[in-house]
């Protein structure tokens, strides 16, 4: 009868709460979506009737449970939850009656289940009753007298004919929906496809957000298709960077009247989200201790005889236990996802102000690298410290609670014994956190280092390679890797010793107290032994937890810091002179002051600029700044622009609009239009004249897309000229009152530079005020003003005339030089004075086309490609196998297992020997079990430290592969792929391997075994559990493969949305003066803001499908342990073990948490798993050809003579793509000067390229010394030849390592080389010398005095065959004819090919070579060229000497 009675409790409680879920879930629903429809008049009168009916029948199950307790004095719970039932159909049924759901179905399937089920009941009863009275029908009154028979009788008929009036209603309906589906076909399908799309969290009710149902829209559109950013919905408002990022600036503000501390910034900002989250945390807290409360209550019932009541009791308890574990779910879920959305809103408010700061902060701030590593790391830690932060307060409500329980079941001296060692456990713990600090942060420093050195080397790997240098850089990044992986180790070693501890502590705590409740003759039953040990599991989580607490405050602090130094950092605006326009005329007053880069800096003493005398500029003045390299002209512009520090004096006043053309090109990745645009309207006439005025026309119409064309990062898919130009008319088109030009001839021929002078600069701009620094001197004479520079001071100004007149003035020796320069050229062409007509526009193209001249058009710059589908085997299998080969992993294995059997076995031995007094000895009682829990620590403690050895040894062979592969593939590789993407692996994805995957993947195996064992446990029990486990591991299995479909793509864009921002960051704060100066920043603010919520939008969804999960699987496992719990109360008593039962229900307290554990890791590892499976992407690139071959190495003295034959070379850059060099045919004569000319896509660069063996020849060869280039090394070729590259390139270091960056030379050399390129007073100047701090890409030295540095830099070498390109193109002309001498005498024995547009570097050459398309159009002696008039060599010498001539 008691089974029967439980039964029927089960099964009312479940249809209980079908109900109140179907209620809940419609009403939230109704009242989201408005659509509630008042029913029409023909089904009203069922409605009434079937109220009615529920009325009665909940009266009737009242009254009756009343009248039973009144009667009997007891409480037949079946009674109890039968009414209860009843009370929640009539709610429903009143529902129902009032409004319909939006498909109009009349009654809820679960509510006619429910009749069906009552009615099935009442007949049983009904029938059973008239059994027993043998149906005698003259007894009938006899019969009715009975209670039960009363309320059946009455009951059964109500519930037949609510049957009745079901079905008729639901033909009705039937019929109605026939209609509607014939009038309006299609329309309800569409409504119910709009509301399941239209579902999302911010219109979601408090039922789908508890039970994250908003997700199931996602989840359909990913089980039947690949996900895409479009198909994932928006990020909340409250996650948004806009609203997060005002809400700590206002915080910020705040804060600043007390100190401006960051973390309270944060917290004031996020506060009402906290406390709503630590209402969550408190729950799941007290919710997860119920358990060992109970547990003492649950093993007495079940040590007790077996009754009625009891049962009863223990189905109570069951019930209970299983409420209460649902309830910790629940919480946990709703803890965990709003401590993951805080840390979202937290990111995405610090990726904002972080990026607003990079755009205002002084030019000597912290480097790019550097950012980067903020962003990409400490903005990540700090977000996820969220998870950690009600810890804090957690942690010692944790303890009070454990304590509680301890002291209600084993008495006052034993909790107090529990207490002391916990403590102590958690002393011994802090020195270890203290550890964890202080290498984290090594860690982190080495990772900087690491970072900031793979980001300079990716920027420039085709100078490495050029060089033959990227073996060394590669050696010198894996001797920072190993520094970094030597903390690494120390770091993993004390997470050993700290998760050794975790595991242990609870034996230890239990050893403890259980002595000492020997010791105080405390008695031990199975019941306070297991209550006990199962809290003493859960005190195990606030042990663990304070270290890791401890660890991750210090690791935020850390972070913290990081960026507050940032925020801290001087700001650009106090140096800004941004004033509106005034109605005078003048537009820039110069006072006298002081600028120097380095404000804070002791080392620079001297200033950047000294300014002695007052100055104003008109408007629409034209003013020219020369000088020689390194004088300070860049630095006058940047002063005028407010971007060097003042020391002393007062501002440079500016009064206007301002537009801004850095010396160095700064290109935006977008499109050509895009840049020029630069977030302006279009007006097409005005554009049309800017391209005409720019010279951009040509190279429009030359590109397949014209001005749509796609421009890679940093510009790299366009030669120099282009870049300058396309920036010079992103200038001329912002049409603004002053412009600033730093240098904008140098990189365009000399017919170009007219063009863009006169057209441009005297026409475009003639109404405008223009100050151009310039180091082409025949600009000068049509300035209305000229600054000359010197030593950073202005020592002469005034107009050419004046300036000329003055014999011996510094304006004056310069222009010496330059008419030296022309004296040079006029001899070569006096012969041929006969007038040559202008060139067309464009004919001779400046600059070095960087790599990919002619394939413009090609599409490279494209997303991310991301792998599909599941992470395959091959990855796990690398990964699993990288470190000695597996070898380790079964031995780790068997640990955990032997640790698991250990600490089962000792629990059960203790509540065994505890169960009956005097069962053993108090001697052997804890003899054994201390026995049996040292064995499983030594166990536990093997496992972690072989974990560390594993961990460690697997991210070095995977870091190793991937930054050689990457080191060894083309050049063509680096300039299809964003460094941002490297970057993100290199640092994200590494750190994730290094910390993260290991232990992610040995916790899932860990949390598995434990699983098993478990279960294996419980059907020892009740062999039935086995059954019910299986069907509940199909059905997660299904969950999970449901899941994983999805969120394995969210994963995968996770990774993907952060590079963009990455790479924003990185763009924006290489060109932030120009930001600055054209007042754009707040476009590129809004871009921001945008990338990061694109990022926050598929974290946020990424983070929630997680919970979706967790929260339906936790519920299976909720149920089944509320059905092992059933089994053990309804099991008789000589069927089972007390302790062995009390055991099971210990462990499955924990059931839930693990099976979580189990699924979570499940899904979290593949998600993890892309880390390595993007590292493995970029560790099988193919590579270029091998730097050595043995078999084929040449001669050490190769090449003797430097001859160069070039035999019939075709080449292709693209299988798809034109042919760029066609057939080219000549021969470079061994000791020669060769000149190489020719415009834009005439194939100059390739043929460079091909020489380095950048780009291998389709057909052809080269011959160097009679040695087929293509058959030797790349090491061999490349490192006895000498190349200069159009963009100088200095790394950060020093002026030692940079001339020598393979440390092969002595000092005395280096001095030799420095003075050659008249760079030796430059260097004296500091006095550290040769040690002198060169910044990252060189930006504390001006270009010309890179290029120079990289002048020496290849006459250190001494190598037989050289490239100059374009080697001088930002030198003063004085500098250039010492350098050009130096040159000619330095090289007297090499072959020196000069591919260059300034007539000067190429007329005394032996030879010279004009390319055009591809081929060969002139090959001759510059006199031979100059005799014909025609040639395109001679034009360009007609028009250099033109220009350059006075007039």
């Amino acid at each position: 009868m008691a089974i029967v009675d439980t039964l029927l409790v089960t099964a009312n409680v479940a249809f209980f709460y079908a109900i109140l879920i179907w209620l809940l879930l419609h009403t939230l629903r109704q009242s989201k979506l408005q659509r509630a429809v008042f029913l029409q008049q023909g089904p009203k009168f069922f409605s009434i009737i079937t109220l009615l009916f529920n009325f009665i029948l909940t009266l009737l199950t009242i009254a009756f449970a009343v009248h039973e307790y009144r009667t009997n004095k007891i409480v037949r719970y079946s009674s109890v939850t039968f009414a209860l039932t009843w009370v929640m159909a009539s709610l429903v049924s009143f529902y129902s009656m009032k409004k319909t759901t939006r498909d109009n179905k009349r009654f809820p399937f679960v509510l006619v289940l429910w009749w069906v089920w009552a009615s099935i009941i009442e007949a049983i009863s009904v029938s059973i009753g008239l059994m027993k009275n043998n149906f005698e029908y003259l007894d009938f009154w006899n019969f009715l007298s009975e209670d039960d028979n009363i309320v059946g009788v009455v009951s059964l008929p109500m519930l037949l004919l609510l049957l009745c009036l079901s079905f008729c209603a639901r033909e009705e309906q039937h019929n109605t929906d026939m209609e509607q589906l014939l009038v309006h076909p299609g329309e309800e399908e569409e409504e119910d496809d709009d509301d399941e799309d239209g579902e999302n969290f911010t219109t979601a009710g408090i039922w789908s957000q508890l039970t994250f149902r908003w997700l199931n829209p996602i989840f359909r559109k990913g089980r039947v298709q690949k996900l895409e950013l479009a198909h994932i919905p928006d990020v909340p408002h409250s996650e948004t960077a806009e609203n997060a990022s005002s809400l700590l600036e206002e915080s910020l503000r705040k804060q600043k009247l007390e100190g401006a501390s960051l973390a309270k910034a944060i917290t004031s900002s996020v506060w009402k989200s906290l406390a709503l989250n630590a209402v969550f945390a408190g729950v799941n807290t007290i919710a997860s201790y119920m358990g060992p409360l109970l547990i003492t209550y649950f093993v007495n019932f079940l040590v007790d005889d077996n009754s009625n009541s009891s049962i009863q009791c223990g189905l109570i308890l069951a019930f209970i236990f299983f409420l209460s574990k649902t309830l910790e779910s629940l919480s946990q879920r709703q803890w965990y996802f709003g401590a993951q959305r805080i840390g979202i809103r937290v990111r995405a408010a610090l990726m904002t102000l972080m990026y607003s700061k990079s755009l205002m902060i002084k030019c000597a701030g912290p480097t790019h690298g550097k950012i980067i590593n903020l962003v990409n790391v400490d903005v990540e830690r700090i977000g996820d410290f969220c998870w950690y932060i009600h810890g804090v307060w957690l942690l010692p409500v944790q303890v009070i609670l454990a304590l509680v329980i301890l002291y209600i079941n084993l008495g006052f001296l034993p909790s107090i014994s529990a207490l002391a060692v916990t403590i102590l456990v958690m002393v011994c713990n802090t020195p270890l956190a203290n550890m964890q600090e202080k290498l984290h942060s090594k860690i982190m420093e080495a990772k900087d280092t690491r970072i900031k050195m793979t980001s300079e080397t990716m920027k420039n790997i085709r100078i490495l390679k050029l060089h033959s240098w990227e073996s060394t850089f590669l050696q010198k990044l894996l001797q920072l890797r190993d520094t970094e992986k030597s903390w690494l180790q120390k770091y993993l070693y004390t997470c050993s010793a700290v998760a050794t501890l975790f595991w242990t502590s609870p034996t230890l705590v239990s050893v403890v107290t259980f002595g000492i409740c020997i010791l105080v003759n405390t008695e031990l039953t199975a019941a306070t032994v297991l209550s006990a040990l199962a809290t003493f599991r859960i005190l195990q989580e606030p042990i663990y937890n304070l270290p890791e607490l401890i660890s991750m405050i210090a690791q935020t602090k850390v972070s913290l810091d990081r960026i507050q130094e940032l925020i801290n950092e001087e700001d650009q605006n106090q140096f800004m002179n941004k004033h509106s326009s005034k109605d005078s005329s003048i537009v820039i007053e110069i006072k006298p002051s002081e600028y120097a880069w380095e404000t804070s800096d002791g080392t620079n003493k001297k200033p950047t600029i000294q300014i002695t005398e007052n100055l104003k500029i008109k408007k629409g003045q034209k003013v020219a700044v020369c000088g020689s390299v390194g004088s300070g002209k860049s630095s006058l512009l940047c002063c005028m622009l407010g971007e060097i520090p003042l020391v002393s004096g007062t501002l440079i006043k500016v009064y206007g609009t301002r537009s801004y053309v850095p010396q160095s090109p700064w290109i935006q990745s977008g499109t050509v239009r895009e840049n020029i645009l630069f977030g302006k309207e279009m007006n097409k006439d005005f554009y049309e004249s800017v391209l005409d005025g720019c010279a951009l026309h040509q190279d429009i119409n030359m590109w397949g897309d014209g001005d749509l064309n796609i421009v890679e990062e940093r510009g790299i898919n366009l030669s120099g000229g282009q870049k300058q130009r396309i920036q010079l008319a992103r200038a001329v088109y912002n049409d603004s009152d002053i412009y600033f030009l730093d240098d904008p001839f140098s990189a365009v021929d000399a017919h170009t530079g007219t063009h863009l002078f006169k057209k441009c600069l005297m026409q475009l701009l003639s109404e405008k005020t223009v100050v151009y620094a310039t180091h082409q001197l025949e600009f000068l004479e049509a300035a209305d003003l000229i600054l000359v520079m010197k030593d950073g001071k202005i020592v002469e100004s005034g107009r050419y005339k004046e300036l000329i007149a003055c014999p011996n003035c510094e304006f004056v020796r310069q222009m010496a030089a330059h008419e030296e320069t022309i004296n040079q050229i006029n001899p070569w062409h006096e012969e041929n004075s006969i007038s040559c007509r202008p060139l067309q526009k464009n004919q001779i193209e400046v600059a070095e086309e960087n790599l990919q001249e002619s394939i413009s058009n090609w599409k490279r710059n494209k997303e991310e490609e991301a792998e599909t589908g599941r992470v395959k085997w091959s990855v796990y299998s690398t990964f699993v196998t990288s470190a000695y080969r597996g070898s380790l992993v079964p031995v780790i294995l068997l640990c955990q297992i032997l640790f698991q059997v250990m600490q089962m076995g000792s629990n059960y031995w203790i509540s065994w020997a505890a169960e009956q007094t005097g069962r053993v000895t108090k001697g052997m009682l804890m003899g054994t079990f201390v026995l049996l829990s040292g064995g499983s620590s030594i166990f536990i403690l093997g496992r972690t430290v072989l974990m560390a050895v594993v961990a460690v040894e697997t991210a070095q062979r995977l870091f190793h592969g991937m930054i050689t592969s990457v080191f060894r593939a083309p050049v063509s590789f680096f300039d299809t792929t964003p460094s941002s993407r490297i970057l993100s692996r290199s640092s994200t994805d590494q750190s994730t391997i290094d910390t993260d995957i290991p232990y992610r993947l040995a916790g899932l195996v860990f949390a598995l075994i434990q699983l098993l064992s478990i279960i294996m446990l419980m059907s020892q029990v009740a062999w039935q559990v086995i059954l019910v486990f299986l069907v509940v591991f199909a059905i997660s299995i299904w969950y999970q493969a449901y899941y994983i479909t999805t969120a394995r793509e969210l994963a995968r864009m996770v990774g993907i949305r952060k590079a963009p921002i990455l790479h924003h960051f990185s763009e924006s704060i290489a060109g932030a003066a120009t930001i600055r100066c054209f007042n754009q920043e707040q476009i590129f603010m809004t871009k921001i803001k945008d990338l990061v919520d694109e990022y926050s939008r598929v974290a946020f969804h990424n983070y929630a499908t997680m919970e979706w999960l967790s929260v339906r699987i936790n519920f299976l496992f909720n149920l089944v342990f509320y059905f092992v719990l059933i089994i053990l109360v309804t099991l008789p008593r000589s069927a089972i073990d007390p302790s062995l039962a009390g055991l099971v229900a210990t462990y499955g307290l924990n059931l839930n948490v693990l099976q979580a554990w189990v699924i979570w890791n499940l899904c979290n590892v593949e998600n993890k798993m892309i880390s390595v499976e993007r590292i493995l992407q970029f560790s099988s690139i193919p590579s270029e050809a091998p730097l050595i071959i043995q078999d084929c190495r040449p001669e050490p003295e190769w090449p003797m003579e430097g001859k160069i034959e070039l035999q019939n070379i075709h080449i292709q850059y693209d299988p798809a793509g034109p042919m760029v060099l066609k057939g080219v045919t000549c021969t470079f004569p061994g000791r020669k000067k060769i000149g190489v000319v020719g415009r834009t896509g005439s194939g100059k660069s390739t043929l460079v390229q091909a020489l380095f063996r950048v780009v291998e020849p389709l057909e052809g060869k080269i011959l160097i010394d009679g040695v087929h280039i293509s058959k030797i090394g790349l090491q061999d070729l490349r490192s006895k030849l000498g190349i200069i590259p159009q963009d100088p390139t200095l790394f950060l270091g020093t002026v030692r390592t940079n001339l020598d960056p393979l440390e092969q030379h002595a000092d005395k050399e280096l001095w030799e080389v420095l003075k050659k390129c008249h760079l030796a007073e430059i260097v004296r100047q500091d006095p550290r010398l040769l040690d002198a701090p060169v910044a990252e890409n060189g930006e504390n030295w001006s270009v010309g005095q890179r290029q120079l540095v990289c002048l020496a830099r290849l006459l250190l070498k001494k190598r037989r065959i050289l490239v100059l390109d374009e080697a001088t193109a930002s030198i003063d002309t004085a500098t250039d004819n010492l350098i050009q001498k130096t040159i000619r005498e330095e090289t007297s024995e090499c072959t020196v090919i000069t591919v260059a547009h300034r007539i000067p570097t190429v007329i005394d050459n032996d030879l010279v070579l004009v390319l055009d398309e591809g081929t060969i159009a002139e090959y001759d002696e510059p006199d031979q060229l100059l005799q014909n008039n025609t040639s395109s060599f001679s034009k360009l010498v007609s028009e250099f000497l033109r220009r350059s001539s006075p007039k």
